[in-house]
């Protein structure tokens, strides 16, 4: 069925939108069962269960941290991960591009934008965000490379209201890229909205439980 799944929503979507498979809590031969089909991008919510499949599954799985990015956490997964969903400190941001210095990397990843009005989910207001892309600080930075913006929606039956949301990021994500030629990844949407996120101009979808089922916490 996993291979179906992805089948099934990847024909459902335009090309230039990638889709990260949310493997969290999933064993390594769900995994695999993607794999198999080609997929390559895998998302995880903890840096050991991250660091654990790494070792464990083939080395050219592109994986992402998804999670909420805990600052005494980056150093395990600098050496291998990909892209770093939920940045939303300036502490972090200094902390990832030390880490990438150790391991010789650039650091790539995503500053979490807060759209929804839920008071429970994290991220940083617009002009926090657009303070940290312009800085001087960040502009010397080597190591660290931020790519684009990751945003989650109000969790509602309301189309209208993530709609809303959905825009007032892709707004934001547009005033920076037209001037940070790296500003390219706009990652919104995950299974219950990632049709609206993507006519709203998301390129990048986070998907757990319509590829993989539901998830065994």
């Amino acid at each position: 069925m996993i291979d179906k799944n992805i089948n099934k929503i990847r024909s459902d979507i335009p090309d230039y939108v990638e889709i990260i498979a949310i493997s969290k809590t999933k064993p390594n031969e769900d995994i695999m069962k993607a794999y198999k089909i080609g997929h390559r991008s895998f998302g995880e919510n903890k840096v050991q269960e991250m660091s654990r499949k790494f070792e464990e599954l083939p080395k050219d799985i592109i994986w992402h941290m998804v999670g909420h990015v805990q600052s005494n956490k980056i150093k395990y997964m600098a050496p291998f991960v990909n892209l770093i969903h939920g940045v939303d400190s300036f502490k972090s941001i200094k902390i990832i591009n030390k880490e990438g210095q150790k391991n010789n990397r650039v650091l790539n990843c995503l500053l979490q934008l807060k759209i929804s009005q839920e008071e429970s989910k994290f991220g940083l207001e617009a002009d926090a965000l657009k303070k940290i892309i312009f800085s001087d600080e960040y502009d010397e930075m080597k190591n660290i490379k931020i790519k684009g913006i990751m945003a989650m929606a109000t969790n509602t039956n309301s189309k209208d209201i993530i709609r809303n949301e959905f825009m007032y990021a892709k707004n934001i994500f547009d005033e920076i890229s037209a001037v940070d030629n790296n500003f390219e990844i706009l990652s919104m949407g995950m299974s219950n909205d990632y049709h609206l996120a993507i006519e709203c101009g998301s390129n990048m979808i986070r998907i757990g439980s319509l590829i993989f089922g539901d998830r065994n916490y």
